[in-house]
């Protein structure tokens, strides 16, 4: 089976929390098992828990981690790195080989994100050559990589569901079935 994480460099608590939130909660949508940040958020990775646990599914977010030893350790044991930026190779260009990866880490940047990432990546991939969101970097990518339709999964467990309906909202509470 397939692994995907990001790392989420460079997050600032306070101008990058919505953002980050959104990585965290696209990567979970598109397929990846979890976020790694590398910065002290407590209540942010506990918000992106909690809707891990509503909507079902397996997500994790690993708060504080230190970005260098963790792309080492994914290295060392056997796993790919792809940096997101406007710099690099084209996606198109490089999304079929990423997409052969079983074990991949893909890094996102908020701030200046140091030389030294450049470097330790296997890929450096441009997702369009233009300044855009670390969001739409991280939900194009898991698109383009994936081998089946991401926008297609299932997340068992959860407390809601959405039923897909032409018109509305359809919201279904499992805490609530089974009650009178």
């Amino acid at each position: 089976m397939k692994r995907i994480v990001i790392l989420r460099l460079g997050h600032r608590p306070v101008r990058d929390k919505r953002i980050t939130t959104h990585v965290g909660l696209t990567a979970r949508a598109f397929g990846a098992e979890g976020m790694l940040l590398a910065s002290d958020d407590s209540k942010l990775a506990e918000n992106i828990m909690d809707v891990a646990k509503r909507w079902g599914g397996e997500f994790y977010v690993r708060n504080d981690v230190n970005w260098k030893a963790e792309i080492r350790k994914w290295k060392e044991e056997g796993g790919k790195v792809c940096h997101l930026s406007m710099y690099g190779v084209n996606l198109p260009d490089a999304a079929s080989d990423i997409g052969q990866c079983e074990k991949l880490l893909i890094v996102v940047g908020a701030e200046k994100v140091p030389f030294e990432i450049y470097e330790m990546a296997d890929w450096n991939v441009a997702v369009g050559n233009q300044p855009h969101s670390e969001v739409a970097a991280v939900a194009v990518t898991l698109d383009r990589i994936a081998s089946t339709d991401p926008l297609k999964k299932e997340f068992a467990g959860g407390e809601l569901k959405i039923i897909p309906a032409e018109r509305g909202k359809k919201v279904v509470d499992n805490r609530l079935e089974g009650r009178d």
